[in-house]
């Protein structure tokens, strides 16, 4: 009772003087009034320019969005345009017997399927022919029997483009795309008079998926309509369906002119957004429905709290006030505590100055161990960025990680870190230079970059790779506006250097640059992928990844499929020389075209599994061949071109060519009976070196050269000698026409005529007149 009755009369004292009255009463006014301005400002003003931000943010993000979905689009009508253009479209197909002819037509549908699969908008692909027949591939074979599917399908002829989304009502009516989005080209691609058309049809849960994108928030919805105004698709849930509804209506009625409004609906505000896809022969437009309420709501409440907050934050500064005076005291007398020792705190001195002795004794003891850990300094650096990019180091703080790297020696406050990588080029030019220098060479590098570098920037760590490349970790103030200059004169410095010392040319990879230590290990990854990027040329070249565009990255290959076709021909009949001349041409086109070394390596490696897949199709284990190597891992550690191309000639064919012509032996007439007993019995047949080969389980180059060996006569020759044999018969004992005589040996009529003149010396009709003449 004695305590409140002292707090009573403390505040009864203080109260009754006017000067605390003002005071308290103006700190209560300044503390409040800030906290209720606020909250009027942020309901009246706030909410206004949130929704306003919103709708404008909602717009510009459908743009975007939108101009991506029509490039998907853009992409699927030039795809299709491209394969009407195919030559296995051409005007045969009328006259085409699908049945007989399965070969073409499993080719038919090949081709189908790999249309299917090149694009994720494609759910199914579908090929119309009016020949004789009219006929289905989609991809499986139909014939058309009923008269109005054959209307609907020939109406996609009648069209004025030979490709359109807008497709007549009869096809719409009378096929299976009746509530499907369809995209028709007429074969072949510009013809006045097709007789065809492919028809692709849209995955419209995929299509759903993709419109989705144009929605940026989980409740809205966007709708997709025709050049009609009907809705081709629609994301909307059952509960906006109504507001679906609606918003087709005002689309009807062009109610809004603009692109983008907003729409009060059930308690609810949405952004509204349209704008339209530019479609061959139709125009579409979308909606998309947003709702912002959600975001807004907040903002009120957070004006009411903000007034109950200001008062209560009144209260609380009151009262923390009591024990201010305690609360400043106590840190230093914690400082004394731990800084003394016990007998030492029983002397009454001064605070501060035994604060002051106790640290200039630390400092004493710092600078000691400064100055033995300054001898181990280089070795903990680069000890600390491996286990940094090993990702040892993960689960440490980012301040953990700054606190760690200011032990080493390191200024990282403020600053700004870089990576370069310094990759020496042209050791197959150097003569004198042995595999077994490569460390020394790399050595020699790294201690010229070092010299350099330290002219230029204060903080900086040389990382030896030992493997003919270096790295350089910079860390510079954030301050340094002209950092992308003096990177790229430290670049060109280092360059110089090496040409001069070690003659040897140089690329040197600079990385982007970051302020967060976890993001040193993403520099390194990104200096590792980017060091691909360069020309695959023997010459000096300096990479800026932050300057690299993103057409490096997305960059079309190519790949030079003939020249490959020609290097497993001359694998395949042992022309190791002719191999070795056409890998060169592949190098060569490969450079000509821009390719970077990412996609030069990627494709000899193509190449170099081609040439084992041959391998291994002859029969022979690439394992044994090469006696257990790591042949990808042999050719990825090589980066001069004259090496790779030494490597597959002498490492790879070579050993491959040297170990069929040693291993040809009885085996070769037993595999030459095999296929001329199979060509006797298959000769009428369309039969060819490769069908023989992979029927007798070979590979062709084999089969060519056992027929040379064995028969003395080339397979082809011999296949021409039993056909015209069996011909010359049929033409003395047969009353057949010289048309079926034709076929029956396998051959077409006209060719069958020139062969035939060729080597027997007179047309088939003229031997058979004179050989009846004189019987």
């Amino acid at each position: 009772m004695n305590f409140w009755t002292k707090i009573r009369s403390w505040i009864v004292n203080r109260w009754s003087s006017k000067y605390f009255r003002r005071s308290f009463l103006m700190i209560l006014f300044i503390t409040s009034i800030p906290g209720i301005v606020s909250a009027i400002g942020i309901y009246t003003f706030g909410l206004y320019s949130t929704e306003e931000e919103l709708r404008k943010i909602h717009v510009e993000e459908i743009t975007d969005r939108a101009q991506n979905i029509d490039d998907q689009f853009n992409y699927l009508e030039e795809s299709l345009s491209y394969w009407a253009f195919e030559p296995i479209f051409n005007s045969q197909l009328t006259n085409m017997d699908y049945v007989s002819e399965f070969q073409k037509t499993r080719d038919l549908k090949q081709k189908l399927l790999i249309l299917q699969g090149s694009h994720p908008l494609i759910d199914e692909v579908e090929l119309f022919v009016n020949g004789r027949e009219p006929i289905l591939l989609s991809p499986y074979l139909s014939f058309i029997k009923d008269h109005n599917m054959e209307d609907a399908y020939q109406s996609l002829l009648l069209g004025s483009q030979n490709v359109t989304w807008d497709q007549e009502e009869q096809f719409i009516e009378n096929t299976k795309y009746t509530n499907d989005i369809v995209l028709t080209h007429q074969i072949p691609g510009v013809a006045n008079h097709p007789f065809g058309a492919i028809i692709v049809k849209i995955d419209k849960q995929k299509l759903a998926s993709l419109i989705e994108t144009l929605t940026p928030y989980s409740d809205g919805f966007t709708m997709l309509f025709n050049q009609e105004n009907e809705v081709l698709l629609s994301t909307a849930e059952s509960n906006h369906e109504d507001l679906a509804n609606v918003l087709s209506n005002e689309l009807n009625k062009n109610q809004h002119s603009s692109s983008s409004f907003q729409l009060d609906w059930e308690d609810e505000t949405f952004s509204v957004s349209s704008g339209q896809f530019d479609r061959i022969g139709s125009t579409w437009t979308y909606v998309s429905a947003a709702p912002i309420t959600a975001i807004t709501s907040p903002i009120v409440t957070i004006s009411k709290v903000i007034m109950v907050a200001s008062l209560s934050i009144l209260i609380l500064a009151f009262l923390m006030t009591w024990f201010a005076s305690n609360r400043l005291y106590k840190p230093v007398r914690n400082l004394v505590n731990s800084l003394t020792t016990p007998d030492k705190q029983k002397v009454k001195t001064d605070e501060f100055k035994q604060i002051h002795e106790q640290f200039h004794a630390l400092t004493d003891e710092r600078r000691h161990l400064e100055k033995r850990l300054s001898e181990q300094i280089p070795q903990l650096r680069q000890n600390f960025l491996v286990q940094l990019t090993k990702g040892y180091l993960y689960d440490y703080s980012e301040n953990a990680l700054k606190q760690r790297m200011a032990k080493y020696g390191w200024n990282v406050k403020d600053h700004t870190f870089v990576l370069l990588d310094i990759q020496l080029t042209g050791m197959y030019d150097a003569d004198k230079i042995n595999e077994e220098d490569d460390s020394l060479l790399t050595f020699a590098m790294a201690n010229i970059a070092e010299d350099i570098t330290k002219e230029q920037f204060q903080q900086y760590t040389i990382l030896n790779n030992y493997d003919l490349s270096a790295g350089i970790f910079l860390i510079v103030p954030n301050t340094k506006e002209s950092l992308p200059t003096s990177l790229h004169k430290l670049a060109e410095n280092i360059t110089e250097a090496i040409n001069k010392v070690l003659a040897l040319k140089v690329t040197i990879t600079i990385s982007s640059k970051t302020e967060q230590v976890k993001q040193i290990s993403h520099l390194f990854e990104e200096i590792g992928r980017g060091k691909r990027y360069r020309e695959f040329e023997n010459q000096n070249q300096i990479i800026h990844l932050n300057e690299l565009q993103e057409r490096e990255y997305k960059k079309k290959l190519y790949y030079p499929f003939e020249l490959e076709k020609e290097i497993i021909q001359c694998i395949r009949r042992g022309r190791t020389k002719e191999a070795e001349a056409f890998i060169r041409q592949f190098f060569n086109y490969l450079v000509e075209n821009g390719n970077k070394e990412l996609n030069v390596q990627a494709s000899i490696m193509q190449l170099y599994s081609t040439i084992q897949h041959e391998i291994l199709h002859s029969g022979i284990d690439p394992t044994v061949l090469y006696n257990g190597r790591n042949m990808y891992e042999e050719l990825a550690q090589i980066r001069e071109r004259e090496w790779i191309v030494r490597w597959l000639v002498d490492k790879v064919i070579q050993p491959y060519v040297d170990f069929v012509e040693n291993n040809m032996n009885i085996e070769m007439k037993q595999l030459v009976d095999e296929v001329t007993l199979y060509i006797h019995e298959h000769y009428m047949e369309d039969i060819s070196l490769e069908s023989c080969a992979d029927q007798a389980d070979t590979t062709a180059y084999t089969l060519s050269k056992a027929f040379k060996k064995v028969l003395g006569i080339n397979f082809i020759d011999y296949l021409t000698r039993i056909r015209l044999d069996q011909a010359k018969e049929l033409l003395l004992n047969s009353n057949s026409k010289i048309n079926e005589i034709a076929e029956s040996v396998g051959y077409r009529h006209s060719y069958f005529n020139r062969i035939f003149k060729k080597h027997i010396g007179v047309p088939p009709s003229q031997y058979r007149k004179i050989k009846s003449n004189s019987s």
